[in-house]
């Protein structure tokens, strides 16, 4: 709770509240288009490890993806946090947030462990054998139901 109170008495809280409801739409549709971005990214690097568009090297789709990924990331979480700080000691009791919150960071610690796996490191050099591919698959699996985890979550928080 003090930490959420903290949040929208800060500048950025009342940057959201007084500047109208024409900022707080531009900040809300820029929050969009950086889950758009991320999750577009993501659903298809996660649908080429589980198998899908098998044709298309896994290298070539990789590094545009992540990047992409990254870049809505980092725009989703900007303006995710104007959102939340322009109300955000009504959010405590949300059960939302609190599916939202640690499914993001479940999905960032896959991110993490695809990147320090040794399939991930030699698909960039090699051709994958069938145990890699399946980790990565299962991995890729992982990644999905998570951002989706996410996403639901954050789409449910304004109905509850």
């Amino acid at each position: 709770m003090q930490l959420m109170a903290w949040l929208e008495g800060s500048a950025l809280g009342h940057a959201m509240r007084d500047n109208g409801v024409w900022f707080y739409g531009i900040v809300n549709l820029t929050h969009i288009l950086g889950v758009a971005t991320l999750f577009g990214s993501v659903v298809i690097l996660d649908l080429r490890l589980l198998g899908f568009w098998p044709d298309a090297p896994l290298a070539a789709i990789s590094r545009p993806t992540t990047r992409m990924a990254a870049a809505g990331f980092g725009i989703a979480t900007v303006s995710g946090a104007g959102l939340l700080a322009t109300k955000a000691t009504e959010y405590v009791g949300n059960p939302f947030l609190y599916i939202k919150i640690p499914a993001i960071g479940l999905a960032l610690l896959n991110v993490f462990l695809v990147h320090r796996s040794s399939a991930w490191r030699a698909h960039k050099n090699r051709d994958l054998t069938y145990a890699e591919r399946r980790r990565l698959a299962a991995m890729g699996g992982t990644s999905l139901f998570f951002w989706l985890t996410s996403i639901g979550a954050g789409r449910m928080i304004g109905y509850w």
